[in-house]
């Protein structure tokens, strides 16, 4: 059995010598005496009692004013408390306050050493649960936060796989190096001032990059033609739009995919029906790609392009505005007008660089 430290609390010698001697034959037994309450209090933290025997009456502090001072103690009131006195109304009161058990006296030596025993065990199991709860606790925050790390890092992955798989279609048409990064950026933004939970909006950032994959499956001459499209190749153009959805599809179960093939397949239908592939109408178009559709407008028209300068920010707003209710829902355009200071920001933070190779540039080094 384990080391048990008993404190006990007696003014009377002989009480304190009866207590040794019932505990006499027990090396697994240490004892501190006290003479009153506070002298027990004065010795606690030296003698650190499994167990506290404590007389009521005493000089300088009774045991009643002890009990109630350790019970009142958060660090202290767990200790068990056994009271030994001969008053059966002092037993009463003493055990209102919080004793854990009581002994009359004339105390029997047998069932003092059971008692004692009992409550002790009790008390050491008490802390090595504590102990383990806590261990467990700390091994739980420990795998949460590992976790945690790594749920983030996989999504950091699949934002940086979203990323680069528009990057794909991007080296194929005549977008800049940081129009992925920025559209991202202004859906997310956009999808949080709509009111979408954290989730949403973070799934919206990570799938919006995705909105123009299909366009790797358009040809090269009308991906990369210089003037404008004739309408047979206008209509293969718009293809983009079912070869993302095709390339993305089958993927419910992962939730960035299935977000991308819903921005692929609608980002280019309108308000009012007039889109394609489907000319799906108002509240039939996804939020998600409605959207991405100002979104991706907003930076086209503001950022340079190959094939023209960057459209002064008056010029790109007043044409936004002239989609209102027929390319663009409206209350999306109140709330992007009315932040447009938050999205000019991110356009600050994600500028384009001069450094930034392009597909045409590549081409005309090979050349």
């Amino acid at each position: 059995m384990n080391t048990i430290n008993i404190l006990a609390v007696d003014d009377e010698p002989f009480n304190l010598d009866l207590i040794e001697l019932a505990f006499l034959d027990d090396v697994n037994i240490n004892i501190t005496n006290a003479i009153n309450g506070q002298d027990a209090l004065d010795k606690l933290s030296v003698a650190n009692p499994d167990v506290i025997l404590l007389d009521l009456r005493m000089p300088v502090l009774d045991g009643l004013q002890t009990l109630k001072i350790l019970k009142n103690d958060t660090e202290k009131a767990k200790i068990p408390i056994i009271i030994i006195t001969a008053n059966s109304e002092e037993k009463n009161k003493a055990l209102e306050l919080g004793a854990n058990d009581f002994l009359a006296k004339p105390v029997d030596t047998q069932e003092l050493k059971l008692r004692t025993y009992n409550q002790a065990k009790l008390y050491k199991s008490q802390k090595e649960l504590e102990a383990l709860n806590q261990n467990l606790d700390t091994l739980v925050k420990e795998k949460t936060n590992s976790l945690e790390e790594a749920l983030a890092f996989a999504r950091e992955t699949e934002y940086e796989i979203s990323l680069r798989l528009g990057k794909a279609s991007e080296y194929r048409d005549l977008e800049t190096g940081m129009h992925i990064k920025r559209m991202s950026r202004y859906s997310a933004l956009l999808g949080r001032l709509w009111g979408m939970s954290k989730e949403e909006e973070e799934l919206l950032l990570y799938a919006s990059p995705l909105h123009d994959i299909g366009k790797i499956g358009i040809p090269d001459a009308i991906l990369l033609k210089p003037g404008k499209l004739n309408e047979s190749e206008f209509k293969l153009m718009q293809q983009h739009a079912a070869i993302g959805g095709l390339m993305l599809d089958d993927g419910d179960k992962f939730p960035i995919i299935k977000a991308g093939k819903t921005i692929a397949t609608q980002h280019h239908e309108k308000y009012d029906g007039t889109g394609y592939p489907k000319g799906l109408k108002n509240d039939a178009i996804h939020i998600y790609a409605k959207i991405v559709a100002i979104a991706d407008v907003f930076d086209a028209l503001s950022s340079k392009r190959v094939y023209k300068d960057a459209f002064p920010l008056e010029k790109t707003l007043a044409i936004i505005e002239e989609g209102r209710a027929t390319h663009f829902d409206p209350l999306l355009l109140d709330l992007f007008f009315t932040n447009i200071d938050a999205f000019l920001q991110i356009k600050e933070e994600y500028p384009d660089s001069e450094k930034t190779p392009h597909i045409l540039n590549l081409i005309e080094e090979y050349r």
